[in-house]
């Protein structure tokens, strides 16, 4: 994997660089100090992978990742946790906070490595929705996950968080279901109520249920109810 680092500090820079000398899978091409240098650089290197900062002068890491056309897988690293949430709008591998330890630089490439196949970064601009190969960042409290779309079944409100759940985690992150349900392909992703998003792909079984709704069952037992105004539309999208 060629990559790039794009930092504004000098002994970050040098820090990352002496870690990663660990890793023959992975070969620093070059470094760029800013969001402008970082564009001139990828141009004309054309790496596989961004070690990217966020806050630096000028523009930031996320300001950058939207000025390019064909983007580079990344990895963000920062001081701060503050940017996690954003992070969630950016297909990022991973998200590293500094100092860098290196326990957790092994976790980031041998997910790297293992990986059964690129799965390109991009960036969610105007109408482009998220979709089940896309991966999301979910933070919440001191633990951090990088999930894919479609390992995530179900979606649910609460107050001004939502629940998120995949394998045995139910984590919340401070968003409305509106906002997210703009973000998400419809195609895969069914607004079921007010309060739940269900992923297609988990649903087991549909029973009738109160007032003309039906009740959901996903795969694993949770139990969903669509609402009668939605659950038209939803015999219609899954039937053939």
């Amino acid at each position: 994997m060629r990559a790039l680092i794009i930092d504004d500090e000098r002994l970050a820079r040098k820090e990352l660089t002496n870690l990663l000398q660990e890793y023959p899978e992975v070969e620093i091409v070059g470094e760029a100090v800013n969001a402008e240098d970082a564009e001139e650089k990828i141009q004309s290197l054309q790496p596989d992978l961004l070690f990217l900062d966020i806050q630096m002068p000028g523009k930031t890491g996320f300001e950058l990742l939207e000025t390019l056309d064909s983007v580079p897988d990344v990895v963000f690293t920062t001081a701060y946790d503050e940017y996690a949430l954003k992070a969630f709008d950016f297909n990022a591998l991973d998200y590293l906070l500094k100092p860098i330890e290196p326990d957790r630089l092994k976790e980031t490439i041998t997910k790297l490595i293992n990986r059964p196949k690129k799965e390109p970064i991009a960036e969610v601009v105007g109408d482009q929705k998220l979709g089940p190969q896309d991966r999301v960042f979910v933070k919440d409290g001191d633990k951090c996950w990088f999930v894919k779309l479609e390992n995530i079944r179900l979606f649910e409100s609460d107050g001004n968080y939502i629940k998120i759940y995949f394998d045995n985690f139910k984590p919340m992150i401070h968003k409305s279901l509106n906002a997210l349900d703009e973000k998400l392909d419809d195609r895969s992703f069914f607004r079921a109520s007010r309060k739940h998003i269900i992923n297609l792909t988990w649903v087991e079984s549909i029973e009738s249920w109160f007032n003309g709704g039906l009740m959901v069952v996903l795969r694993g037992g949770d139990k969903v109810e669509v609402s009668r105004r939605q659950a038209a539309r939803f015999k219609e999208m899954m039937s053939l």
